[in-house]
């Protein structure tokens, strides 16, 4: 218990998720990942059991150094989501590079979470790479203790939201042939005990074991239990010969939170059967299994009661441009557009800050929202994440989380809430939402940053600045009869000032 456990993927879906669990059983962890502040958001992020440290999977010598003294290390990091190159060699470099990184800092464990598929079988691209990740990982000299899982059901996962809103918005359904796969889901909070529960049992060490729940279903099935999870009527599912991955994606992505670039490798790997080929981690970490039925139950009641811990769309790296660092206030050379306006208002700050907390998701974005409709759904054709994605909780806002197509890149509580753009644009762009205390109320201020890419980009901005202006301007009236104030004055232009070279503190 004195030596603490590293969680490399701490932010992630599942990493999020095991952390507190590891702290419930009383260990110290270190919660690895590139971005100290979304680490530090996290509910766990300031337990004085917890250590926050800045590590990327691919810097050796940093990983070494961020795994001193810890007893193991769980790996939960994969670059599918990754828009860098090809994601299956990024995790065989992380993969290497962990092995190597564990073993020169005398760690005595690692603990992977892999995809359930059989290798002897033509495995899509994506559970082929995570199985050599493992394969990677085991070929070094700290011993492995490898899981595989299939489909995990649970409140914000990938999975559980792409069956989620196929069956609520589809009555009628054509789908692949691959809806009748058997596969053997799993709840999310069966992979996070027994996650734990190797660290506890030695005899897992060096071992490769399948987790799955009960029962093995098809898809077909699950989007069958879902329906009648959720009462919802009969749906009626008809499979076609003529949908490849490609097409399902697209199809999922249309219908679905999920973009394409990630329900493309997911839908990939569904025509592989994922079924446990073996049981023998059941007998050396007993749980008590839940059904799929109970798994999509207990996720649903959690999703309608704003109970999710985590969620995928917040996992991944945080796309910080580089544009925004103090030391390159120049640009390099570059353009930076601008639009700022402030406006004074007779509200406290926090009441002020409590409507800027909600922004996006059911609450929507206070004024022009036909208009934000129209740039998601145009967003979404041209395979945008859109506004489906909504967001996690909505109230509770924290660094890395997903706002419909915008992502959290800083959060001061009360005072600054700066959010980067990830919808389809020619060029790079972030809003700053600031909040000062004034005489007799607050001044909101609204600042937009946008670099442009090529003269497309340059074009898109100047021939937006008219509807820019009406938004905006519209936006902070419309935030101030939110907060219950009126205007005192504005909302007005502000000229850019320094403090516009470092909107992140």
């Amino acid at each position: 218990m004195t030596e603490p456990i590293a969680v490399l993927g701490a932010s992630g879906y599942i990493g999020g998720r095991l952390v507190p669990a590891l702290l419930e059983q009383g260990f110290g962890v270190r919660a690895l990942g590139r971005s100290a502040a979304k680490l530090a958001c996290r509910p766990w992020g300031r337990h004085p059991r917890v250590q926050v440290t800045v590590a990327d999977a691919l810097d050796q010598a940093a990983l070494a150094r961020a795994l001193e003294g810890c007893q193991a290390v769980y790996y939960l990091v994969h670059s599918m989501t990754s828009a860098q190159g090809d994601f299956a060699q990024r995790d065989r470099q992380a993969a290497q590079t962990m092995a190597r990184a564990a073993q020169a800092a005398g760690v005595r464990r690692i603990i992977y979470l892999g995809g359930l598929g059989d290798p002897k079988t033509e495995l899509s691209e994506h559970l082929r790479s995570r199985f050599e990740v493992g394969e990677v990982l085991g070929a070094g000299t700290v011993p492995l203790t490898w899981l595989r899982a299939a489909v995990i059901l649970g409140s914000g996962s990938a999975s559980f939201e792409m069956i989620r809103y196929l069956t609520e918005r589809l009555p009628v359904m054509l789908v692949p042939r691959w809806v009748d796969t058997p596969c053997q889901p799993i709840a999310v909070s069966n992979v996070i005990e027994y996650l734990v529960g190797v660290l506890a049992e030695p005899r897992t060490a060096g071992g490769m074991f399948d987790i799955g729940g009960p029962e093995v279903l098809t898809y077909r099935r699950l989007l069958e239990l879902y329906a009648e999870v959720a009462g919802l009527p009969r749906r009626w599912i008809i499979g076609v010969p003529v949908l490849t991955p490609r097409l399902s994606s697209w199809w999922v992505h249309l219908v679905t939170p999920v973009p394409a670039s990630l329900a493309r490798p997911l839908a990939e790997g569904l025509r592989n059967p994922a079924v446990c080929q073996e049981h023998a981690i059941r007998a050396l970490v007993p749980v008590r299994l839940l059904s799929a039925r109970e798994a999509m139950a207990r996720a649903l009641m959690r999703t309608r009661h704003h109970q999710v811990a985590t969620c995928w769309s917040d996992a991944g790296p945080l796309p910080m441009p580089e544009w925004l660092s103090c030391s390159d206030a120049s640009f390099a050379g570059g353009t930076l557009l601008r639009a700022a306006y402030a406006m004074d208002v007779d509200a406290p700050p926090q009441a002020v800050w409590d409507v800027l907390t909600r922004l996006g998701g059911d609450f929507g974005w206070l004024f022009g929202d036909a208009l934000w409709t129209l740039r998601g759904a145009v967003d979404r054709v041209l395979g945008g994440v859109g506004l489906r994605r909504g967001r996690r909780h909505p109230t509770e806002i924290r660094v890395g989380d997903a706002l419909d197509f915008w992502r959290v890149l800083d959060v001061v509580e009360g005072a600054r809430l700066v959010l980067g753009a990830e919808m389809r644009l020619p060029g790079e762009a972030v809003l700053d939402l600031r909040v000062h205390p004034a005489a007799g109320g607050s001044r909101v201020e609204l600042r937009a940053r946008y670099r442009p890419k090529g003269l497309w980009g340059i074009v898109y901005w100047q021939s937006l600045v008219p509807v820019h202006r009406w938004l905006f301007q519209g936006f902070l009236r419309r935030l101030a009869e939110k907060a219950a104030s009126r205007q005192v004055r504005g909302p007005y232009p502000i000229a850019p000032s320094e403090e516009d070279a470092c909107p992140i503190s």
